[in-house]
C-alpha cells in the first residue's frame, strides 16, 4: 500500500473542511474531484503534514508524521511555494543539494521536456504563472519520489506541458509508483485517472473506477454534477435566466 488515509479529519476552527475521509492507493493514478471547498487541498495538506489533522495518515506503512516519508514523496501544491529571489538554476541546485541528488541527466531532461532551457536564470518573481508551476513539478520529480502528490497540477499549464505531464503520470505508474492529484479538469481525470474519488463538503460521496465509470454509459462531468448536487443547481440557474 503506498497510501493510506483513515478517518481524516481536518478543521479550521470550528468549520469542517474534511470530515472521517477514508481511502487508499496503490500503484495507480487516483483523482480528488469536487467543488471549490469541498476539501480536496486539505486533504492534501494533510498527508503531506502541513495542517493539524484527526485520523490515521501512512505512506509506504510510515506515519506521514516521520520525516523519512519526504524521501518517498513528491508534492505540487496548488500556488507555487519557490523562492522568488532564486532563479531556477538556482532552486534546483538547493533542492539537488539537500536531496543527495547527482544525476544531472535526469534533472536536464526534465528541464528541456517543460521548455525551462531559456528561463534557468531568470529570477523566479519575473516568471509566469505557468512557468512557476513547471518549476514546482520539476521539483517534486527529481528525486524520482514513490508516491506524487500533485494539487491542481495542470494549473496555468500551455499544452505541451500538459501532454508531458500526462505522459509522466502514466509513466511513474507503468514504474511502480503512484499518483495522487486534485483537478477540476474532467477530460484529464477520465483520460489518466484509474480510479476517481468525489468529494463534497469534506466528505466523499462517491469513489468509483474509471472504467465502472465508463461501463455505466455515463460521462464523468454528470457523474461529478449529479453526486455533488450541483446539477440541480444549475437548473435553478437556468430558470433564472429564462
Amino acid at each position: 500500500m503506498l497510501l493510506s488515509v483513515r478517518n481524516l479529519t481536518v478543521k479550521y476552527g470550528s468549520f469542517i473542511a474534511v470530515n472521517s475521509l477514508s481511502f487508499s492507493i496503490n500503484s495507480e493514478v487516483y483523482c480528488l474531484l469536487g467543488p471549490n471547498g469541498a476539501g480536496k487541498s486539505s486533504t492534501l495538506k494533510a498527508i503531506m503534514d502541513m495542517v493539524p489533522f484527526v485520523g490515521g495518515i501512512e505512506i509506504l506503512g510510515i506515519s506521514n508524521k516521520d520525516k523519512i516519508v519526504k524521501n518517498y514523496v513528491g508534492y505540487v501544491p496548488e500556488q507555487p511555494a519557490l523562492y522568488e529571489y532564486m532563479t531556477p538554476a538556482e532552486i534546483i541546485s538547493f533542492v539537488s543539494s539537500l536531496r543527495g541528488i547527482k544525476d544531472v541527466n535526469r534533472i536536464n531532461a526534465l528541464i528541456r521536456a517543460f521548455s525551462l532551457e531559456m528561463f534557468m536564470n531568470t529570477p523566479i518573481a519575473s516568471l509566469s504563472i505557468g512557468n512557476k508551476q513547471k518549476v514546482s513539478i520539476l521539483l517534486s520529480l527529481i528525486h524520482e519520489p514513490k508516491l506524487l502528490i500533485l494539487d491542481e497540477p495542470f494549473n496555468a499549464l500551455d499544452v505541451l506541458s500538459v501532454r508531458v505531464l500526462k505522459e509522466l503520470i502514466q509513466n511513474h505508474v507503468k514504474n511502480g509508483g503512484g499518483v495522487l492529484f486534485s483537478t477540476h479538469i474532467m477530460e484529464v481525470a477520465e483520460k489518466i485517472c484509474n480510479r476517481i474519488g468525489i468529494m463534497n463538503r469534506g466528505i466523499m460521496v462517491m469513489e468509483a473506477s474509471s472504467d465502472n465509470i465508463r461501463e455505466a454509459g455515463r460521462s464523468l462531468e454528470d457523474v461529478f454534477l449529479s453526486v455533488t448536487g450541483l446539477d440541480e443547481e444549475i437548473k435553478d440557474i437556468l430558470k433564472g435566466l429564462e
